[in-house]
């Protein structure tokens, strides 16, 4: 019986910056990262890839093609390819999708050079799928002032970098997390991206901040398990991912595995969303492999083949958690298991 080959295992970079530098641990560096997931090796399997935060210290967008060039040789030395990219479209390069006339034209600038990256990449040879992923870079409690008209703003940001996007082949995927103004529900999130309304626009799924849509933070009236829930009831949960991952499994075109206690987590500058736990936390609240399924399948439970590669997330972990080995590898066993379950085989 042949081995599942796809989804390829990606781990993601940017947890060495996100929550990290000022006011917290410093900046573990790409070249750490790059090792750690060279590194991993569970019974002879490694991670086939790394997704990439495309900001500073890591990456300067604006580094030209020469940098491009070097980005794509320092990953291939490590026998690794390049999956989805993160745009960075936050202030003060970026601005808020809701923003100003100057702040949008900001975050669709830094989109366009996101994408320019990411098309150069794969015409390296490097990197064989992914998308460009975003989020509104606005608060939820700035968007609330104004739901109606901040989403219509959004949208329109969206399709403008939807648009520029298409000039470069490439989709982009908004990520739902609670800490982002019209994404911080799982309703506000398919209101936004009906709104935005473009076929190379879709959904990023993070198996630890959908959780969160769970139970509605930022926005209790659209919660779906009931207040106090209580975790032991697993087949409540199991319901309650059915009804989320129906809704949105639909527009998801990226995928991070992850796990998640329940609750919120904000480190640094970046503000509370949900929690990132090691892939072995016994408070964790996912079976990991089991639930991926729900995103991964569809409500006939046939493989959707959505996306060629699914990425680990651990944002915000200590950095003494993150130079463990062990970390490491834990977290490949746990990739490994979610491409057992639901993966297929592709001949090369």
């Amino acid at each position: 019986m042949q081995q599942n080959n796809y989804p390829k295992l990606h781990n993601a970079t940017w947890p060495g910056i996100v929550g990290k530098g000022d006011g917290s641990e410093p900046v573990i560096a790409f070249d750490k990262m790059l090792e750690m997931t060279a590194a991993a090796e569970v019974n002879g399997v490694k991670f086939d890839g790394v997704d990439i935060g495309l900001f500073n210290p890591h990456f300067d967008v604006n580094g030209g093609d020469d940098g491009i060039k070097k980005l794509a040789d320092k990953v291939a030395a490590h026998g690794l390819e390049i999956g989805s990219l993160v745009a960075p479209i936050w202030p003060p390069d970026g601005g808020p999708a809701m923003g100003s006339k100057e702040e949008r034209k900001r975050f669709v600038e830094q989109v366009r050079k996101s994408c320019h990256v990411a098309k150069t990449l794969r015409e390296i040879g490097i990197r064989p799928h992914g998308v460009v992923r975003i989020d509104s870079a606005s608060s939820p409690e700035a968007w609330s002032k104004d739901p109606a008209g901040n989403t219509k703003l959004i949208a329109e940001t969206f399709r403008e970098a939807c648009d520029v996007a298409a000039d470069y082949g490439e989709k982009l995927a908004a990520e739902g997390e609670i800490c982002w103004g019209g994404m911080h529900s799982w309703k506000t999130m398919i209101e936004t991206l009906e709104a935005t309304g473009r076929p190379n626009m879709g959904f990023q799924a993070d198996m630890a901040h959908t959780l969160l849509y769970l139970m509605g933070y930022n926005k209790p009236e659209d919660r779906i398990l009931p207040e106090n829930f209580d975790w032991s009831n697993r087949a409540a949960l199991e319901e309650g991912l059915k009804t989320l991952t129906a809704a949105l499994r639909p527009w998801t075109i990226d995928f991070h595995v992850a796990q998640n206690d329940g609750t919120v987590h904000g480190t640094g500058s970046h503000d509370k969303t949900g929690r990132h736990c090691l892939a072995n936390d016994p408070n964790g609240k996912l079976n990991i492999a089991h639930d991926a399924g729900y995103w991964l399948r569809d409500e006939k439970g046939q493989l959707t083949k959505a996306f060629k590669h699914i990425c680990w997330d651990g944002c915000m972990f200590p950095n003494q958690k993150m130079m463990l080995p062990d970390t490491w590898n834990n977290i490949l066993a746990a990739m490994i298991k979610v491409r057992e379950q639901h993966g297929w085989y592709e001949a090369r």
